[in-house]
């Protein structure tokens, strides 16, 4: 068995918590109703949402992903897609980690760990599929940017309000 991994980044002008949230933990109900077309259905099969979830996604006909961990402190989130067409029949599984922090302009990175488990030393894993991965991780985290920044920002209570006013009055950028 051989192992396959690349490492990634993306930014975002999305914060980190927001990001994370959406991309990870609201993921089985917001990426069918962003990429209706891609993603038909996130169905949760095993577990509480949180460790040791099993979800099954439509992109290659059913995928299963296994959710290793979140840590929702750190932003982080180790999962593998265990079975299904990704696979590709040359693979045992395909561990990733996610970690988005901050970024100083406010925004957020995401950091993305691959990890191709093989079945033999063989295998079809070329420049051109790892680049092609990247772009379609891309275009699913730009696609979560661009409906976060659509969503309309939540009218304030009476005391948020105040302290709304009162930071813009000292200028700063909330």
């Amino acid at each position: 068995m051989g192992v396959i991994t690349y490492e990634h980044e993306i930014t975002s002008s999305i914060p980190p918590n927001k990001m994370f949230k959406a991309l990870i933990l609201d993921t089985d109900n917001l990426i069918p109703n962003i990429l209706p077309l891609t993603i038909k259905s996130v169905q949760i099969l095993e577990g509480n949402r949180k460790i040791s979830n099993i979800w099954r996604r439509s992109q290659f006909i059913s995928v299963k992903q296994h959710i290793d961990g979140i840590d929702e402190v750190n932003h982080t989130c180790k999962y593998s897609v265990i079975e299904g067409g990704a696979l590709a029949g040359v693979h045992d599984s395909i561990s990733y980690v996610v970690k988005i922090e901050a970024d100083p302009r406010g925004g957020s990175v995401c950091k993305n760990s691959s990890a191709y488990h093989t079945k033999g030393k063989e295998h079809n894993i070329t420049e051109d599929k790892i680049k092609e991965g990247k772009e379609k991780a891309k275009a699913l985290f730009k696609a979560i940017e661009a409906h976060l920044r659509s969503m309309p920002i939540p009218i304030p209570t009476t005391n948020e309000k105040f302290s709304l006013v009162f930071l813009v009055f000292l200028g700063l950028r909330i």
